[in-house]
Protein backbone atom coordinates (compact mmCIF):
# COMPACT_ATOMS: atom_id res chain seq x y z
CA UNK A 1 0.00 0.00 0.00
CA UNK A 2 1.49 3.46 -0.74
CA UNK A 3 2.41 5.62 1.91
CA UNK A 4 0.16 7.97 3.00
CA UNK A 5 0.18 12.30 1.75
CA UNK A 6 0.01 12.35 6.28
CA UNK A 7 1.24 9.98 8.43
CA UNK A 8 -1.15 9.20 11.12
CA UNK A 9 -0.55 9.30 14.73
CA UNK A 10 -1.76 7.10 17.39
CA UNK A 11 -1.22 8.10 21.29
CA UNK A 12 -1.44 4.75 23.43
CA UNK A 13 -1.13 4.08 26.98
CA UNK A 14 -3.99 7.06 27.92
CA UNK A 15 -5.00 7.03 31.88
CA UNK A 16 -5.79 10.76 32.17
CA UNK A 17 -8.44 12.85 30.38
CA UNK A 18 -5.94 15.81 30.30
CA UNK A 19 -3.90 13.34 28.39
CA UNK A 20 -6.16 12.06 25.97
CA UNK A 21 -7.04 16.33 25.45
CA UNK A 22 -3.66 17.55 24.92
CA UNK A 23 -2.82 14.57 22.60
CA UNK A 24 -6.47 15.76 20.65
CA UNK A 25 -5.17 19.43 21.03
CA UNK A 26 -1.70 18.48 19.10
CA UNK A 27 -3.70 16.65 16.61
CA UNK A 28 -2.98 12.81 17.37
CA UNK A 29 -5.38 11.30 15.31
CA UNK A 30 -6.23 7.78 17.40
CA UNK A 31 -5.76 7.46 21.34
CA UNK A 32 -5.19 4.12 22.75
CA UNK A 33 -5.98 2.37 25.71
CA UNK A 34 -4.41 -0.47 27.54
CA UNK A 35 -6.77 -3.13 29.05
CA UNK A 36 -3.68 -5.71 30.24
CA UNK A 37 -3.42 -5.28 34.00
CA UNK A 38 -0.05 -6.37 34.54
CA UNK A 39 1.03 -2.98 31.87
CA UNK A 40 1.66 0.07 33.82
CA UNK A 41 -0.46 1.64 31.27
CA UNK A 42 -3.68 -0.79 32.16
CA UNK A 43 -6.98 1.09 33.17
CA UNK A 44 -10.54 -0.29 33.89
CA UNK A 45 -13.59 0.05 31.16
CA UNK A 46 -15.00 2.69 33.86
CA UNK A 47 -12.13 4.67 33.02
CA UNK A 48 -11.73 4.31 29.74
CA UNK A 49 -15.58 5.30 29.48
CA UNK A 50 -15.47 8.20 30.97
CA UNK A 51 -12.13 9.40 28.77
CA UNK A 52 -14.39 8.07 25.76
CA UNK A 53 -17.15 10.26 26.70
CA UNK A 54 -14.83 13.60 27.33
CA UNK A 55 -13.12 13.46 23.63
CA UNK A 56 -14.73 15.05 20.70
CA UNK A 57 -16.09 13.85 17.06
CA UNK A 58 -13.85 12.23 14.60
CA UNK A 59 -10.97 10.88 17.38
CA UNK A 60 -10.32 7.17 17.22
CA UNK A 61 -10.31 5.29 20.21
CA UNK A 62 -8.61 2.26 20.23
CA UNK A 63 -8.65 -1.06 22.85
CA UNK A 64 -5.19 -2.97 23.38
CA UNK A 65 -5.74 -6.48 24.39
CA UNK A 66 -3.14 -8.98 25.20
CA UNK A 67 -4.48 -12.97 24.95
CA UNK A 68 -7.74 -11.88 26.79
CA UNK A 69 -10.51 -14.07 27.85
CA UNK A 70 -13.47 -13.83 25.07
CA UNK A 71 -15.70 -12.85 27.90
CA UNK A 72 -13.92 -10.36 29.35
CA UNK A 73 -13.14 -8.30 25.76
CA UNK A 74 -16.90 -8.20 25.43
CA UNK A 75 -17.76 -7.04 28.31
CA UNK A 76 -15.50 -4.53 27.74
CA UNK A 77 -17.14 -3.54 24.68
CA UNK A 78 -20.13 -3.49 25.97
CA UNK A 79 -19.00 -0.67 28.71
CA UNK A 80 -16.68 1.43 26.59
CA UNK A 81 -17.26 2.84 22.62
CA UNK A 82 -14.04 1.45 20.97
CA UNK A 83 -13.81 1.79 17.53
CA UNK A 84 -10.95 -0.34 16.76
CA UNK A 85 -9.07 -2.95 18.52
CA UNK A 86 -5.80 -3.88 18.72
CA UNK A 87 -4.41 -7.36 19.35
CA UNK A 88 -1.07 -7.64 20.86
CA UNK A 89 -1.11 -11.52 22.05
CA UNK A 90 -0.65 -14.61 20.32
CA UNK A 91 -4.48 -14.12 18.73
CA UNK A 92 -5.68 -15.63 15.86
CA UNK A 93 -7.02 -14.20 13.14
CA UNK A 94 -10.37 -15.88 13.62
CA UNK A 95 -10.36 -15.09 17.57
CA UNK A 96 -9.80 -11.37 16.42
CA UNK A 97 -12.33 -10.95 14.25
CA UNK A 98 -15.21 -12.30 16.40
CA UNK A 99 -15.89 -9.49 17.97
CA UNK A 100 -17.40 -7.67 14.69
CA UNK A 101 -15.26 -4.69 15.08
CA UNK A 102 -12.27 -3.53 12.97
CA UNK A 103 -9.17 -4.22 14.10
CA UNK A 104 -4.98 -4.30 13.79
CA UNK A 105 -2.61 -7.28 14.79
CA UNK A 106 0.40 -6.50 16.10
CA UNK A 107 3.50 -8.53 15.95
CA UNK A 108 6.92 -8.59 17.66
CA UNK A 109 9.47 -8.32 15.63
CA UNK A 110 13.15 -9.85 16.01
CA UNK A 111 15.89 -11.13 13.82
CA UNK A 112 13.41 -14.73 13.24
CA UNK A 113 10.09 -13.12 12.60
CA UNK A 114 9.12 -13.81 8.87
CA UNK A 115 7.61 -10.29 8.73
CA UNK A 116 5.39 -11.10 5.27
CA UNK A 117 4.72 -14.63 6.62
CA UNK A 118 3.11 -13.02 9.91
CA UNK A 119 1.39 -10.57 8.44
CA UNK A 120 -0.74 -13.34 6.07
CA UNK A 121 -1.82 -14.98 9.10
CA UNK A 122 -4.23 -12.34 9.29
CA UNK A 123 -5.95 -11.60 6.55
CA UNK A 124 -8.55 -9.56 8.34
CA UNK A 125 -6.70 -7.37 9.90
CA UNK A 126 -7.56 -3.75 8.94
CA UNK A 127 -3.73 -2.71 9.68
CA UNK A 128 -0.75 -4.57 10.81
CA UNK A 129 1.63 -2.74 13.64
CA UNK A 130 5.07 -3.37 13.94
CA UNK A 131 6.75 -3.35 17.25
CA UNK A 132 9.84 -4.58 19.12
CA UNK A 133 10.11 -8.05 21.01
CA UNK A 134 10.31 -8.29 24.22
CA UNK A 135 11.15 -12.09 26.21
CA UNK A 136 8.77 -10.51 28.38
CA UNK A 137 6.36 -7.71 27.74
CA UNK A 138 3.96 -7.04 24.79
CA UNK A 139 4.58 -3.83 23.88
CA UNK A 140 5.79 -0.50 25.79
CA UNK A 141 9.12 -1.87 25.80
CA UNK A 142 10.90 1.58 24.96
CA UNK A 143 12.91 -0.55 22.35
CA UNK A 144 13.20 0.10 18.75
CA UNK A 145 13.55 -2.71 16.26
CA UNK A 146 15.60 -2.68 12.98
CA UNK A 147 13.61 -0.40 11.01
CA UNK A 148 15.16 -2.79 7.73
CA UNK A 149 12.74 -5.15 8.78
CA UNK A 150 9.72 -3.13 7.96
CA UNK A 151 8.15 -4.07 4.23
CA UNK A 152 8.55 -1.55 1.81
CA UNK A 153 5.36 -2.36 0.40
CA UNK A 154 2.23 -3.84 1.87
CA UNK A 155 -1.28 -4.28 1.15
CA UNK A 156 -2.64 -3.05 4.26
CA UNK A 157 -1.82 -0.06 5.82
CA UNK A 158 1.63 -0.53 8.24
CA UNK A 159 1.95 1.10 11.33
CA UNK A 160 5.38 1.86 13.10
CA UNK A 161 5.65 1.14 17.08
CA UNK A 162 8.44 0.56 19.77
CA UNK A 163 11.04 3.15 21.14
CA UNK A 164 9.73 6.29 19.52
CA UNK A 165 10.38 9.43 20.59
CA UNK A 166 10.24 13.40 19.78
CA UNK A 167 14.06 12.49 18.67
CA UNK A 168 13.58 9.93 16.32
CA UNK A 169 10.03 9.63 15.02
CA UNK A 170 11.10 11.89 12.00
CA UNK A 171 13.99 9.72 11.32
CA UNK A 172 11.58 6.75 11.96
CA UNK A 173 9.67 7.82 9.40
CA UNK A 174 11.52 8.81 6.40
CA UNK A 175 12.92 5.86 6.75
CA UNK A 176 9.84 3.16 6.93
CA UNK A 177 7.21 5.64 5.53
CA UNK A 178 4.74 3.62 7.57
CA UNK A 179 0.65 4.53 7.01
CA UNK A 180 0.95 5.38 10.88
CA UNK A 181 3.07 5.72 14.25
CA UNK A 182 2.27 4.84 17.32
CA UNK A 183 3.81 6.02 20.56
CA UNK A 184 3.82 5.67 24.48
CA UNK A 185 6.83 5.76 26.32
CA UNK A 186 8.29 8.23 24.18
CA UNK A 187 5.56 10.87 25.51
CA UNK A 188 5.59 9.92 29.02
CA UNK A 189 7.07 11.61 32.15
CA UNK A 190 6.27 8.43 34.20
CA UNK A 191 4.81 5.15 32.74
CA UNK A 192 1.33 5.81 32.01
CA UNK A 193 1.37 9.45 32.77
CA UNK A 194 2.14 11.67 29.49
CA UNK A 195 3.85 14.75 29.07
CA UNK A 196 1.90 17.51 27.33
CA UNK A 197 5.51 19.04 25.70
CA UNK A 198 6.56 16.13 24.70
CA UNK A 199 3.63 14.85 22.96
CA UNK A 200 3.57 18.44 21.26
CA UNK A 201 7.43 17.97 20.43
CA UNK A 202 6.42 14.21 19.01
CA UNK A 203 3.50 15.70 16.38
CA UNK A 204 6.21 18.47 15.78
CA UNK A 205 8.71 15.42 14.89
CA UNK A 206 6.06 13.66 12.49
CA UNK A 207 4.87 16.38 10.49
CA UNK A 208 8.73 17.95 9.96
CA UNK A 209 9.01 14.14 7.94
Amino acid sequence: MPAATRTRVKMCGITRLCDARAAVAAGADAIGFVFHAPSPRAVTPAQAAAIVAALPPFVTTVGLFVDADEARIRDTLARVPLALLQFHGDETDAECARYGRPWIKALRVHADLDVAAAMAAHPGASGILLDAWHPEQHGGTGLCFDWQKMPATAERPLILAGGLTPDNVADAIRQTRPYAVDVSGGIEQAKGLKDVHRIQAFMAGVASA
